[in-house]
């Protein structure tokens, strides 16, 4: 077990106060890290750092702004001394405010550009920022592990059936960017893992599944049909992968996409 120990690693996790952010940063301090909490309200991440214990670090940062993240890696220098496990979680997932108007905001035809735009801020440029800020450290050191989170669309199409209602009305369509920022992630994964192999720094993917947060029932039973386990993934679900991909365990592993889906793709 002592290869899955990341006892004295510094660990930081972007969007780390969101749903699965918490449960990364869980996994990483059970298995022995110290743990960086960044998110973009330090608040938020400095109270939820303190949850996990005093070891930990709560720390505000902008993963798109370079100025933000250069700031952020020098405190964490300043405390820790190293970097060791970068999980590249921060991401936007379409939200629209009126649900009324989902459906054809939401279509490919209406998309609009502002949102197209601030998703490849966040998805593709936030992961390249932090890359290059805290990987930069890594690569210095000889020695570090980049976990880049996707997703299953970062692989295949969305099905959009599966936002239908029990009365076969389109209620929302799964939105262009996401799609495209995730399938981004995954060959900047490869890229990374091809360029710093020498420098003992490994980057792979992790690409989730769905996970069940108060969706509308219709959802839920939608999604859960589409998979092999016939259910969506609870929020800690991630744990063992993330720990696997942080730690000596997956020593040998590097530009691979771990898949985590409760067998989404094998359908």
């Amino acid at each position: 077990m002592e290869l899955f120990s990341l006892k004295n690693k510094t660990a930081i996790v972007t969007g780390a106060c969101g749903l699965i952010g918490k449960e990364h940063c869980r996994a990483l301090s059970e298995a022995g890290a110290n743990v960086v909490v960044l998110d973009l309200n330090e608040s938020d991440a400095t109270i939820f750092a303190l949850q996990l214990g005093d070891k930990h670090f709560g720390i505000g940062a902008n993963v798109a702004n370079v100025d933000s993240l250069k700031q952020a890696r020098d405190k964490i220098l300043a405390r820790y001394g190293s970097i060791d496990v970068l999980i590249n979680n921060a991401a936007i997932n379409d939200m629209f405010e009126n649900p009324a108007m989902a459906a054809e905001k939401s279509m490919f035809e209406n998309y609009p550009l502002d949102m197209w735009q601030k998703s490849l801020d966040v998805n593709v440029t936030g992961v390249f920022l932090c890359s290059q800020v805290f990987g930069t450290v890594m690569a210095e050191q000889k020695k570090g592990s980049i976990i880049n989170i996707a997703s299953t669309y970062g692989m295949v199409g969305p099905d959009q059936s599966i936002y239908k209602n029990k009365k076969g009305e389109q209620t929302f369509y799964k939105s262009p960017s996401y799609p495209a920022t995730k399938g981004a992630v995954i060959n900047f994964t490869r890229f990374l893992a091809a360029y710093w192999g020498n420098k003992g720094v490994r980057v792979n993917t992790l690409s989730p599944g769905g996970v069940e947060n108060s969706q509308d029932e219709f959802f839920v039973n939608n999604y859960s049909q589409k998979t092999a386990l016939g259910r969506m993934a609870t929020p800690n679900d991630y744990k063992g992968a993330v720990v696997f991909l942080a730690s000596d365990a997956s020593a040998y592993m590097t530009g691979a996409n771990l898949v985590v889906d409760g067998g989404w793709t094998a359908m």
